[in-house]
C-alpha cells in the first residue's frame, strides 16, 4: 500500500509546487478529499508526503484529508442518499435494496499559501 500513497504524494507535491511557483508563494497547507472507499491511508499518505517534500518548497505543508460519504441509490424509490454503514437503508422509504454509486475520486481541493504580507487560499 505504501507504493500507492507514495505515487499520490508525488502527484500532490508536483501540483502544489507548480501552483506555489505560479503564485510566487510558500505553500503551507493543502486540503484533499476522497471517497470513504478510497484505498488511500491518511497517515501513510502524510508520511510519504513529508518524506518526499523534505528539502523542497513543499516541506512543512500540512495535508488535511476529508473523506466524502458513500453514496447509494435506492432501487425502490430511486432516492440518492449518503449511506450509514451502521444502518444501511434508504432514509426516504426505509428500503434496504440499493446500489452503491461510484466513490468520490481523490481531489486536491485547496492549497493555502503564505506570502510575505499574508496567507492566501487557492
Amino acid at each position: 500500500m505504501l507504493m500507492h500513497e507514495t505515487m499520490v504524494a508525488q502527484s500532490l507535491m508536483a501540483i502544489i509546487a507548480e501552483q506555489a511557483a505560479k503564485n510566487n508563494a510558500k505553500p503551507v497547507a493543502a486540503k484533499i478529499s476522497c471517497g470513504m472507499l478510497n484505498p488511500v491511508n491518511d497517515e501513510v499518505l502524510r508520511f510519504a508526503f513529508e518524506a518526499i517534500a523534505k528539502d523542497t518548497p513543499c516541506e512543512g505543508v500540512k495535508l488535511q484529508v476529508e473523506h466524502k460519504p458513500i453514496r447509494a441509490r435506492c432501487k425502490n424509490c430511486e432516492a440518492n442518499f449518503d449511506i450509514e454503514l451502521s444502518l444501511p437503508e434508504c432514509p426516504k422509504c426505509g428500503g434496504a435494496d440499493f446500489e452503491l454509486m461510484p466513490d468520490a475520486s481523490l481531489i486536491l481541493e485547496e492549497i493555502e499559501f503564505q506570502t510575505e504580507s499574508h496567507n492566501e487560499k487557492n
